[in-house]
């Protein structure tokens, strides 16, 4: 495992020109397996190769007052599948506290299911905090992007067969599958084709009675779901 390989976009997007401040890593549920690239490995203080890092040892490098914290991401993680993100402290070999960002995606096989997550760590310690802070907010800001083209993608699906969001996701990853093409690209397309009008069109009579539905909705909607009368 090379630093340049993340397993998520974010991490392939940021700059090479820091390798031992940025690193990737990669964890697999069922077999409680961790893998470090170099650079990960390095700032925990071992030399590449000469550890196989484990749950207990990840979790015993984080600083005592982040490792609640960091015990529930793993744990939310672990039985959700979901992204994620943390800012926090780990202690190396040699008890130097450094200020890091990790940053999960979901792990998929072949199948499309999750089995579980990679990413990358920064690591934020000392004069290169704000040199390098440009550069996390970016990758953040790419994931999440990233998700959101998907989860739109999805809701097209949705509304077109009248699925639901689960299964709007198995026809993506299939055809992402099946088309060698990247998720995120595929769903932008889809996203693209459909907000720029060139996709399927929706006949007058669909449209007039979305149109009547959206104008009269809230005649459907309890109470309880309103704001606050003002007085």
């Amino acid at each position: 495992m090379t630093d340049s390989t993340t397993g998520t976009r974010a991490g392939r997007d940021l700059r090479s020109d820091r390798p031992q401040r940025v690193g990737s890593f990669r964890y697999i549920v069922a077999t409680d397996e961790w893998e470090w690239s170099d650079a990960v490995a390095r700032m925990h203080g071992y030399e590449p190769g000469t550890v196989n890092p484990t749950t207990e040892l990840v979790l015993s490098h984080k600083h005592p007052e982040d490792l609640q914290q960091i015990t529930e991401v793993l744990n939310i993680q672990r039985t959700t599948g979901k992204p994620f993100s943390s800012r926090h402290r780990i202690v190396d070999v040699a008890g130097n506290i450094k200020q890091v960002v990790v940053v999960g995606d979901q792990l998929l096989d072949d199948t499309g299911a999750v089995i579980g997550t990679s990413g990358f760590y920064i690591d934020l310690t000392e004069t290169y905090a704000e040199d390098i802070r440009e550069n996390v907010d970016e990758a953040i800001s790419a994931l999440a992007e990233s998700r959101a083209i998907i989860e739109q993608a999805k809701g097209v699906l949705m509304v077109v067969y009248g699925i639901s969001a689960d299964h709007a996701f198995e026809i993506l990853t299939w055809r992402s599958q099946e088309t060698n093409t990247k998720l995120r690209a595929l769903a932008q397309r889809i996203v693209d084709v459909v907000t720029g009008g060139a996709g399927p069109k929706i006949s007058d009579s669909s449209r007039n009675e979305f149109d009547h539905f959206l104008m009269t909705m809230d005649r459907t909607i309890s109470r309880d779901d309103r704001p606050a009368s003002r007085a």
